[in-house]
């Protein structure tokens, strides 16, 4: 959740259950940091940090997190034209995971080739592979289900094939308020890769149909803004 997902959010969060927090999204080059600008213009909040500033900023932010929560892991969700930035981050000291967006559907992100629109790309497991072969974490890539023109499926096993450590899935389906189980299962039917399930997951009945869809985990979002949930996820 750009402009929300802080250190100061996820240590308030943690504790109702949370072994893994993601810090970001974050952009991280000049034209996903320029298309920021753009969405922060038009009244969205978002993370905006300069070039000089934003790996340092990332680094103090999994520190703080780390203070307080030694146990977790730190996941970092950026955005960059070209695998060297999220690179970059992926060597920074105690980050856990770094997770490229390929999810992002600002229309300012995606007219420059980031977000969903990396799903498009022809290169896109090559483009996975260089931040895998060359980070010192794990890697994450967060995708967007149901994205007009792309098959899900075959994206999810070339992400696979490129040696992500995990899936990360916002099983969106257009005009349905609910996550797309059904694709969520075939997925995971067609892959070995961890998948994490996400989106609608604001209840228990809605957990529990998740993780009948056999996913590794599963992430929680807009459903904790408040600091209150109605539920305990260490149950599941």
């Amino acid at each position: 959740m750009a402009g929300i997902s802080n250190s100061e959010f996820l240590n308030r969060v943690i504790p109702f259950g949370f072994d893994v927090a993601t810090l970001g999204g974050y952009s991280l080059d000049q034209p996903t940091i320029e298309a920021s600008k753009k969405i922060v213009e038009r009244g969205r909040k978002e993370f905006d940090f300069p070039l000089d500033e934003i790996f340092s900023h990332i680094e103090n932010e999994i520190a703080s997190i780390k203070k307080v929560h030694d146990n977790v892991k730190v996941s970092a969700n950026v955005r960059a034209t070209t695998p060297q930035p999220i690179i970059e981050v992926g060597k920074i000291k105690d980050l856990d995971i770094v997770e490229i967006n390929c999810h992002c559907r600002q229309e300012e992100i995606v007219a420059i080739g980031c977000g969903q629109e990396m799903l498009k790309r022809a290169d896109l497991a090559d483009f996975v592979s260089q931040v895998v072969d060359n980070v010192d974490c794990e890697v994450s890539v967060k995708i967007r289900a149901n994205v007009e023109g792309i098959d899900t499926i075959k994206v999810a096993q070339q992400i696979e094939n490129a040696g992500a450590d995990y899936l990360h899935i916002d099983a969106m389906k257009k005009d349905i308020f609910d996550a797309d189980y059904n694709l969520v299962k075939k997925i995971c039917d067609s892959t070995e890769i961890k998948v994490i399930g996400n989106n609608s997951l604001n209840c228990e009945a809605n957990i529990e149909k998740m993780i009948e869809t056999g996913v590794y985990g599963f992430s929680i979002a807009r459903a904790v803004i408040s600091g209150n949930l109605d539920f305990n996820i260490s149950q599941f």
